[in-house]
């Protein structure tokens, strides 16, 4: 429950709440300007993860109003949650729909497996490659942007270096990806985890003192420092960057000491000696990872023997050193103490290790290079946390630390909690698939049916809050049937209700809605939404394209209404302009109109009225006898509405009078006839519509034909 609070004088809330719940409630402040009381407040969902508060002033006198007093109310827009900072809402856009294609890639790989799943475990299947390839390609998309490049010639004193800006999402990605997703590293924990710290440590400095940060401040005092190894800032920021195992970082410093210096190096041969051992005992670490280091300092081992025996013999070469009469012979107290402490810290010393980590996380981590490192997979690591926590217990969280806490204790719904909170909708919906990877555990909680979830399951639950985030952005809801319809039991039918809200005033949006029902198959959909589109343009005046959808969506009835309007403005002679207004929405119903007999005769009597125009245009008997071909067709075809036969014959005229011969021969002339015998009939019942030509137009007609038919039966 969120409360939203006023501006007014007392901080007075416009929700009320209990003040045992007050460090839950989430607060909006709302800059409105209203002078209190507020009457009523009306609240909407707006765009996106908003809402949309309508504040109304209590009605106030005429006398006690103030010049600053605003009348009515205002509306103002509240975006819920604090949102990310390291993250703008275009970027947002961006990962959503960069995600799309590896999501859908893994739900088909998914439905290619199924009849394998069912028949034996997917984790035996190796699955998880398939997970992991699928996290990939998100770490890929996540990428922070990138850092502007550094100078050509590498300066001594630059120590700290990022490529990139991280993020915690990547961050948080990265941790799931390494516990979940990539079976193989689980032997490579450890190194794993260094590696990340190495990459994300600097996350940490906005809530904690960090090595990263200590790092990042000498490295800016390092030039004014004169005698660098009698700085103890040097010797800490050495022992904090060693015990989180960023072991370049040290050699490097190291070889900044002033025994380094040529003319000096005659005069303290013995402590360039010792700095010297320590660089090159550090340098030679064993590391137990299973791929290339990328360049960085340490002998890689991929076999844990090998890895055991080498880590043994580089610690028996450590406490040889450390036990060096050479200590005793050297002058320099800062060099010697500093090194000493070194060597300590790769011996796995407790205290030296607590005292060189800034936060318990670093902390944690020394504990598996140098207590603990023939750790493999996550035995006994939850404990290990609980224990470096109470040796450095927090100040702040982080919003990494409630994850990194719920990884390790193997709890899945917290991993979902944490993740939900932290990062919003889109890394829940995503990062399922890496919890599921190898977990039977996982696979029960995230997959069983819930009665209190309305009979679905969390992966569908938290793929339909996504699915429903993306529908209420105009610019991400394309998207979102990727994830409807991965849901079974409710996706269709959201996917149903998004696709009828979506407007159909936007030709692009329309034909890009068509499209998705094209692609899921929902032919009913698409014939509901082109219906729709063809009556809402029909009545905004957009006669063509109404027509253009109605045909599209095959809906009949309608368009024989429409071809019932178009009777009204087209069934006058010839001489009348409106036909040629309509003729070009006729031409567009088309000459299949099988199942409108409307339509097929409009169609015969455009026809008609352009074989008409062309004997008025000075043409021959052939375009005449194509014209009494027409009219004859029209007549005999039961589709021509009856009020339509007088003004096709007065239209005639020219036709039935033609002097070069008779156009009509004893039987046309006979049909003619008998049309206009039933004409006479039906103008005696009471609803007959009598059409708009002059009075003598049937007298002429009848003359017209009689003369035609004694000319015909002459020529016979």
């Amino acid at each position: 429950m969120s409360r939203v609070a006023s501006d007014t004088v007392g901080n007075g809330a416009l929700v009320p709440f209990s003040e045992d719940t007050k460090d839950s409630l989430a607060v909006y402040p709302l800059h409105h300007g209203l002078a209190p009381p507020i009457s009523r407040i009306a609240i909407s969902w707006a765009r996106g993860n908003s809402l949309r508060v309508s504040l109304f002033a209590a009605p106030s006198s005429e006398h006690s109003r103030t010049p600053q007093d605003h009348s009515g109310g205002k509306v103002l827009e509240v975006k819920l949650g604090v949102g990310d900072p390291e993250i703008s809402d275009s970027r947002w856009r961006q990962i959503a729909y960069g995600s799309v294609a590896p999501f859908a890639l893994l739900q088909s790989r998914r439905s290619a497996l199924s009849e394998m799943i069912k028949s034996s475990s997917p984790y035996q299947m190796d699955w998880w490659e398939n997970v992991l390839e699928y996290s990939k390609d998100i770490t890929s998309l996540l990428g922070g942007p990138k850092l502007p490049p550094g100078p050509i010639i590498e300066e001594r004193t630059d120590i700290v270096k990022k490529r990139e800006e991280p993020t915690c999402l990547k961050a948080a990605w990265e941790l799931l990806e390494i516990f979940y997703a990539d079976k193989q590293s689980q032997a490579w924990l450890p190194e794993k985890l260094v590696d990340w710290l190495a990459d994300y440590d600097s996350l940490f400095s906005s809530t904690h003192e960090t090595v990263y940060g200590k790092l990042a401040r000498f490295q800016k005092e390092l030039v004014n420092i004169q005698v660098l190894e009698d700085d103890p800032r040097y010797w800490e920021v050495m022992s904090s960057a060693l015990s989180v195992g960023w072991l370049d970082i040290v050699v490097k410093m190291l070889r900044l000491h002033g025994s380094y210096q040529l003319d000096q190096l005659s005069n303290r041969e013995l402590e360039n000696g010792l700095v010297e051992a320590v660089a090159v005992l550090i340098s030679k670490m064993p590391r137990l990872c299973h791929e290339s280091t990328n360049g960085k300092l340490g002998e890689l081992f991929k076999s844990k023997p090998d890895f055991i025996k080498a880590w043994e013999k580089w610690r028996s070469q450590i406490t040889k050193l450390d036990c060096s009469p050479f200590w005793i012979q050297c002058d320099n107290h800062h060099t010697r103490e500093g090194l000493r402490n070194l060597l300590q810290i790769m011996l796995g010393n407790t205290e030296s290790l607590c005292m060189a980590t800034c936060y318990w996380i670093e902390l944690y981590i020394s504990h598996f290079l140098y207590i603990r490192p023939f750790t493999t997979g996550i035995e006994s690591m939850y404990n290990l946390a609980q224990k470096c926590i109470q040796l450095k217990p927090p100040s702040s969280n982080h919003k990494l630390t409630g994850l990194i806490v719920g990884i390790l204790e193997e709890n899945t719904e917290v991993v979902l909690a944490e993740s939900s909170r932290e990062f919003g909708p889109w890394m829940v919906a995503h990062a399922i698939e890496l919890l599921t990877a190898g977990s039977e555990q996982a696979e029960i909680v995230l997959h069983d049916e819930r009665y209190n979830l309305g009979g679905i399951s969390m992966i569908e639950l938290h793929r339909l809050v996504y699915a429903q985030v993306l529908s209420s952005h105009a610019l991400t809801w394309q998207i979102a049937p990727i994830y409807l319809t991965s849901c079974m039991k409710q996706g269709m039918g959201l996917l149903e209700n998004l696709l009828y809200r979506q407007s159909i005033q936007h030709n692009d949006l329309l034909l890009k809605n068509i499209e998705i029902c094209r692609l899921y198959e929902l032919d009913h959909i698409s014939s509901d939404i082109m219906k729709v589109a063809g009556v809402y343009h029909w009545k905004h005046g957009h006669k063509g394209a109404g027509v253009y959808w109605l045909q599209r969506s095959k809906d009949t009835s309608r368009l024989n209404r429409i071809a019932q309007q178009l009777f009204d403005s087209v069934g006058k002679s010839i001489s009348d302009e409106s036909f040629k207004q309509w003729e070009g929405l006729i031409e567009l119903l088309g000459s299949e109109s099988k199942p409108a007999g409307g339509l097929e005769f409009l169609h015969k009597y455009r026809d008609f009225k352009r074989s008409l125009q062309q004997i008025y245009g000075g043409k021959s008997t052939d375009a005449a006898r194509q014209a009494v071909g027409s009219l004859i067709l029209l007549m005999k075809n039961p589709s021509t509405p009856q009020r339509f036969w007088l003004p096709l014959l007065y239209d005639s005229l020219k036709l039935f009078n033609w002097k070069e011969c008779p156009l009509l021969n004893v039987s046309e002339t006979n049909l003619l006839l008998n049309k206009l015998q039933e004409l006479s009939w039906a103008r005696l019942r009471p609803h007959f519509s009598e059409p708009n030509l002059p009075a003598e137009a049937l007298s002429s007609i009848r003359l017209a034909l009689a003369t035609n038919l004694g000319r015909a039966i002459l020529d016979e």
